[in-house]
């Protein structure tokens, strides 16, 4: 899995490349747990290029959405492909997540 993180603002967008499953979730976690250390409030995850995730990225995504929310941040989800999409409806997390069809219209929600 690729992560790239861009900054606009005070919003942080990241976007991830591959599979979110159980051999890289630990990765993930780091990553995010080092831009919420580093007082990451906004953050918004790009997930075009996302082909599959499991139920270990499911519950890294969620744990990261309440670190945020413990800390006055937000989580969006964006570009989610049909396939992981869902996974999130299956699973009733679209309630849990904010999930936008493009990053601008994430950036503008703040």
């Amino acid at each position: 899995m690729k992560i790239t993180t861009d900054k606009q603002g005070d919003i942080f967008i990241c976007k991830l490349e591959g599979e979110i499953d159980f051999n890289n979730s630990p990765e993930l976690r780091k990553s995010f747990i080092k831009l919420i250390e580093n007082q990451a409030r906004k953050i918004i995850l790009d997930l075009e290029k996302v082909s599959y995730i499991d139920s270990s990225g499911l519950a890294t995504l969620v744990e990261v959405v309440q670190k945020l929310k413990g800390s006055n941040g937000q989580l969006k989800l964006v570009n989610l492909q049909e396939k992981v999409r869902g996974v999130f409806e299956i699973t009733k997390l679209e309630k849990l997540f904010e999930i936008y069809p493009q990053v601008q219209q994430a950036i503008e929600s703040f």
